[in-house]
C-alpha cells in the first residue's frame, strides 16, 4: 500500500510533498494539523505518515504516539525545521522510522520514502 499522509501545518510543505510523491505513485492525503491527521488515519490505512515535529495543535511527538498506539504498522518520518540531536533520538526511540530535516530537496523526501516501502509488495 503506497499510500502515504503529511501532516504538516505549512502548506507549502505538504504541496512540495505532493508534487514530489506523486508522480513516483504515490497516492497522498494531505491534514494540516495533528488532529487532522489523527481522523484520516480513523478512516483509511496508511504505510506512511510524513509528520511535522512542531505544529500548533498537537505536537509530532503526541502524534506519533498516536499512531504506534493504534495502527503500529503504519510507518511514520518526522520531518522537521527544528531539529537537535535530542529530538531525533526522542522521536527514534519512539518509534518513528525516519527523520529528515527542513529544508529537505526532492531527493532527500524520495530517498526516504523509497526506503520505508522497499520491503512492501
Amino acid at each position: 500500500m503506497k499510500k502515504i499522509l503529511i501532516i504538516d501545518d505549512e502548506a507549502i510543505v505538504r504541496t512540495s510533498c505532493d508534487r514530489t510523491l506523486g508522480p513516483e505513485g504515490y497516492t497522498v492525503k494531505m491534514a494540516a494539523s495533528g488532529k487532522d491527521g489523527i481522523e484520516f488515519l480513523e478512516k483509511e490505512p496508511f504505510g506512511l505518515v510524513l509528520l511535522d515535529l512542531k505544529m500548533p495543535d498537537m505536537d509530532g511527538l503526541e502524534v506519533l504516539s498516536k499512531i504506534n498506539s493504534n495502527w503500529p504498522d503504519t510507518k511514520v518520518v518526522m520531518i522537521t525545521g527544528y531539529s537537535t540531536v535530542e529530538t531525533a533520538v526522542q522521536a527514534l526511540r519512539m518509534g518513528a522510522y525516519n527523520f529528515i530535516e527542513k529544508p529537505f530537496t526532492p531527493d532527500t523526501l524520495l530517498a526516504a520514502v523509497t526506503e520505508v516501502f522497499k520491503d512492501q509488495k
